[in-house]
Order: C-alpha cells, then sequence, then structure tokens
C-alpha cells in the first residue's frame, strides 16, 4: 500500500488538474540508459560513438559535467531516482541481487532487494497531481512482480520486470536484445525485432495516446548493458571506423550506443510531431559509469577518469546528465560544473513541474532541487556534500566502501583495510595522487562529513565475516 498522503492528495487535487488546459502542465520524458559513460557520447567528447540526437538536444539544454550515479551500479541508483533519497538511506545499496563472497574478508549487511512499495515514488507524486504515467524498458527493483512498475505509481508498464538485462539463454531460446526476449513484460511482434526500436515505438504510442493529457514517460532503456547485439549493418558501419590510437574502438558497444541514440531521437520526434516537444521537460543520464571490461573483453573507455562501472572510483560514477526544460531560453547549451547526484531529479522535477506534495514528504529528501541550475549554471545550491554508500563486492572490482565529494574534493574509505583515499578532483580528474597523508585537514574534514552522512542515512556497515578465507577470499558467485 502506498502512503495515505497520497491517496488524501489525488482526491484533493484530481478534479482540478485534470480541467487544467494541458499545456499550462508540462509533460516528463526521462531518459535513463543502462550502463553509459561519462565520455560514452559525442557532446561529451566520444571522438567513436555517434550520437546526434542526444548531441542536439544537449545544444538545446543544460548540460552537467559533474553529474554522478548514486551508486556504481544500476539498481541502487533507480530507486534513488524514484525516491530522491540515497541508496543507504533506503537500504538498497547493491544491483539486485548482487555479487556473492562468501569467503571474502569482510561480510556484507543484510540490505532490501527490492523497492518497497511504501515508498513515495516519482511516479506516485506524478500520478497524484493528475497525470498519466508510463514505464518503458528496464525496472530491475525487485524479483517479485508486486514490486514492479504497476505498484511504484505507473499506469502502463511495458517491458519492466526483475531482469538486469536482456536474457542471453539459447537453451530456453531467449535471445537477448532480439526476439524472443523472455521478458514477461513485453512479447515480439516479429521474429527481427530488436528491443530497443520496440521499446521506442511503445513509447511513441504512448505520447500520441496521451497527446491532450500531461503524461511522465520513464523509458529506461537496457542499452548498453551486455549481452554485446546489436544490428550487423550498424556493427560492420563501426568495425569500417575501428582506429587503434582510439580509446574506445568496440565496434559492437558503439553500435550499441547509436541504437540508443536512434531510440531517443524517435521519441523526440514524436513530440516535436504532435508540437509537445516545447512543452516537455526532458531529463536524460546514466545508472553507473561505463564498463571497460577485461582482459581482451575491452567494451568502453571512461578516460581520464580511473576504472569504471562496479569500482569506486569516478569512472564508476559519474555519468553524463542533461535536462531540458520549456522555459529555458539563454542557457540553451550551457554547461554546469556544479557536483549534482541522482536522488537531485526527484525534487528537481517536482519543482519543474509545479507539483503539489506535502510539506513534510519534501523534507525527506536526500537531493537538492537544480533549477535555480537551469536558469543560472553558476547558481548556487546549497549542498554540503555528495555521499556514496557500498558495503559490498563486486566483480568489476569494488570491496565495501563510503565516499563523499566535497566542492572539488573526493574522500574514499574502504573497509576491508580500513584505509582513506583523498583526491584533489580539480586538480587530479583520474585520481592518481592520494593526497590523505599530505594534507590532514582536509581529510579530517571529509572525514567528519562522511561520518555525518552514515549517521543520518542510518547506514549498513559490513562486518568481520566468521567464514573468512583467504585462499577462497576472491571466489564468488550470483
Amino acid at each position: 500500500m502506498k502512503n495515505f498522503f497520497f491517496i488524501l492528495l489525488f482526491v484533493w487535487i484530481a478534479v482540478p488538474v485534470e480541467a487544467e488546459r494541458t499545456e499550462t502542465r508540462p509533460n516528463v520524458v526521462f531518459f535513463l540508459v543502462d550502463d553509459l559513460g561519462w565520455k560514452d557520447l559525442g557532446c561529451y567528447g566520444s571522438n567513436f560513438y555517434q550520437t546526434p540526437n542526444v548531441d542536439n538536444l544537449a545544444d538545446e539544454s543544460v548540460s552537467f559535467d559533474n553529474a554522478y550515479a548514486a551508486c556504481t551500479v544500476c539498481s541502487p541508483t533507480r530507486a534513488s531516482i524514484m525516491t530522491g533519497k540515497y541508496p543507504a538511506t533506503v537500504n538498497l545499496t547493491d544491483w539486485i541481487t548482487g555479487w556473492k563472497y562468501p569467503f571474502a574478508k569482510l561480510e556484507i549487511p543484510d540490505w532490501t532487494m527490492h523497492l518497497d512499495t511504501s515508498a513515495t515514488t516519482l511516479a506516485d507524486v506524478f500520478k497524484a497531481n493528475g497525470y498519466i504515467t508510463g514505464h518503458f524498458g528496464k525496472w530491475h527493483l525487485g524479483k517479485d512482480s508486486v514490486y514492479w512498475p504497476k505498484n511504484q505509481g505507473f499506469d502502463v508498464n511495458i517491458g519492466g520486470c526483475d531482469h538486469g538485462s536482456p536474457q542471453r539463454r539459447p537453451k530456453k531460446g531467449f535471445n537477448g536484445y532480439f526476439s524472443p526476449y523472455g521478458n514477461p513484460r513485453l512479447t515480439a511482434k516479429s521474429k527481427d525485432e530488436y528491443i530497443t526500436e520496440r521499446l521506442a515505438e511503445e513509447a511513441r504510442t504512448f505520447i500520441k495516446e496521451n497527446k491532450k493529457r500531461p503524461f511522465f514517460l520513464n523509458f529506461w532503456l537496457y542499452n548498453v548493458h551486455t549481452p554485446l547485439q546489436a544490428r550487423k549493418e550498424k556493427i560492420e558501419k563501426y568495425k569500417a571506423l575501428v582506429d587503434s590510437s582510439l580509446l574506445q574502438k568496440n565496434p559492437a558497444y558503439a553500435a550499441m550506443v547509436e541504437h540508443m541514440d536512434d531510440a531517443v531521437g524517435a521519441v523526440i520526434n514524436e513530440l516535436k510531431a504532435l508540437d509537445l516537444y516545447e512543452n516537455t521537460i526532458i531529463v536524460f543520464t546514466s545508472d553507473n559509469g561505463g564498463l571497460i571490461g577485461r582482459g581482451k573483453r575491452k567494451i568502453t573507455s571512461n578516460y581520464p577518469l580511473r576504472s569504471g562501472k562496479g569500482d569506486a572510483y569516478e569512472g564508476g560514477v559519474r555519468v553524463p546528465l542533461i535536462i531540458k526544460t520549456p522555459s529555458m531560453q539563454n542557457q540553451r547549451g550551457s554547461i554546469s560544473s556544479e557536483p549534482v547526484v541522482s536522488p537531485d531529479l526527484m525534487p528537481t522535477l517536482i519543482d519543474l513541474a509545479g507539483l503539489n506534495v506535502e510539506g513534510n514528504v519534501k523534507s525527506r529528501f536526500d537531493g537538492v532541487n537544480l533549477s535555480p541550475l537551469l536558469d543560472d549554471v553558476e547558481a548556487d545550491i546549497q549542498r554540503e556534500v555528495i555521499f556514496w554508500h557500498y558495503p559490498h563486492y563486486h566483480g568489476e572490482g569494488a570491496t565495501p566502501y563510503s565516499a563523499v565529494r566535497k566542492e572539488g574534493w573526493k574522500l574514499i574509505h574502504f573497509y576491508e583495510t580500513d584505509t582513506y583515499e583523498l583526491y584533489n578532483l580539480k586538480k587530479d580528474i583520474g585520481e592518481k595522487e592520494n593526497l590523505f597523508d599530505m594534507n590532514k585537514q582536509k581529510a579530517s574534514e571529509l572525514k567528519n562529513a562522511l561520518k555525518r552522512m552514515i549517521e543520518k542515512t542510518d547506514a549498513q556497515l559490513p562486518s568481520a565475516n566468521p567464514a573468512y578465507d583467504p585462499s577462497r577470499a576472491g571466489k564468488y558467485h550470483f
């Protein structure tokens, strides 16, 4: 059951909201790309991937070059976007169901493997304010269907279930990004259907069917998550463009990025065709940093950032973020360097859309409203720190850690070794020089800030593992 407040709120506002003219209430389209790295767009510096539609969107929006996912993996960030809270606050701190390291040095805490239906979600708030709400694509916020989008504030759910990626299981007849999908919320219409193209088609249909009323559309793409699958002609196109001097040079991944860009373009073109684009708020971002891969299986490069998805460093959490609003004029094409993070998006959208929300609900947001930055990229948004908490192990490198960023400084606490690393990101974006022992004053300041955030969010900490076995510590299972 959702909060009783929202039942009362819906009753209170439903009639007057429906009576308002649609054009006075902005539509919202939220693009969330899975595993898209900070450098995986042309407008963010890629010289290999081709993303003309997203690049054009950036020209009409404010882009953020210090934007962060709330976590180095997907599910926690998704929960953070939907609630305006840090993953530690909602106790959903790993991808569902996470990597298991039973013999590691530390035992992970008991965490929540779903977004609880008692949580007030972004979709709940829009629905209570008279919007029709639709989710298209990846969800990954609970194994049981009771935690899927239809029970989290969405009127429509196409493709959203417990899957973390398209199911590539030949023995079961599931073909990943190509049909058949094995997705309980999406049945293919044709044999050679590609899931991203199909989801874009469904999103366009949703827009057409609801063009005369305000809508909130979640388009959370499965791209660019593995398995790396794309249409052959796109892969061949990038094979011909590979240059050994490039840092990014995986043709299949490049093709998947282009599929993503095509889908974004299809939705935006539908908005324009129906004369809805100018009255639509658009958010485009990613759920964590780019997956760099291992050994010869290189996927993308986040350079100059260190590491990638599943690790504590900038490559694991820094992501693209682009926001367009109907009122945006002088700021179009601007870049904000203000550090921002996933839980900021819920209070920002509530403010931009002028939604009615009870005061004590607003006070429970961990994020801050970014609207002032959309009017003036130099605005001060009054935040102490940005906070990450990942008390888990991950196959791509992470060991349990917590971290904070304050202004240009970032402190990481690694729990296995009880050690700290301190970086000046303004001078050292690649996190090459640990200044913890050289700047005791700044280290102490950020250690105290980290302690306050752990207490504020009631973050669960790892503990000594009684089954610890050094000879088997690195062995994992799903």
